[in-house]
């Protein structure tokens, strides 16, 4: 069975979107291992440029202490993909033997051009931006549509 692992900067606050994940969560574990896993956010008051910087660079390197596999950046400059476009991924990777896909949502400021680097690949939802606690809700739906997609079930119609 093939592992799915989501890599996110910080914890979610709000019970509303904790539920929303929890339930993706268990229904992915249907089709797949899945873990969440959420690494420390750095948090600054009125960060400055270099502030940012730094604050990139940190939340990257404990990004980086944590992937494993084949990892994606979801990133607004990556390619944009359908629902259909990340099941036939999923499908891919697996059937060549990938064991395990990784993929990666920046914290506040984003994803550290470091990290960007070693993914294989950055994929995009939109040109809009997302609240990244938000992101973790979207993502987690989306892996389940594409497995569920890739299993001719009847929750993507």
């Amino acid at each position: 069975m093939i592992k799915i692992r989501l890599i996110a900067v910080g914890k979610v606050k709000e019970k509303y979107f904790s539920e929303a994940i929890l339930e993706y969560c268990k229904r992915l574990n249907g089709y797949c291992e899945f873990s969440l896993i959420e690494v420390k956010e750095e948090n600054f008051k009125n960060p400055s440029p270099a502030d940012i910087k730094k604050i990139l660079s940190v939340e990257g390197e404990r990004i980086e202490n944590a992937i494993k596999g084949y990892p994606i950046a979801l990133a607004i400059e990556g390619k944009k993909v359908s629902s259909e476009d990340l099941a036939k991924k999923i499908k891919t990777l697996t059937d060549r033997g990938e064991g395990e896909i990784c993929f990666i949502i920046g914290g506040s400021y984003g994803i550290d051009e470091r990290v960007k680097g070693l993914c294989r690949e950055k994929v995009s939802f939109s040109d809009m931006t997302f609240p990244h606690t938000l992101m973790r809700v979207m993502t987690t739906e989306q892996l389940y549509r594409a497995f569920a997609i890739n299993a001719g079930s009847e929750y993507h119609k």
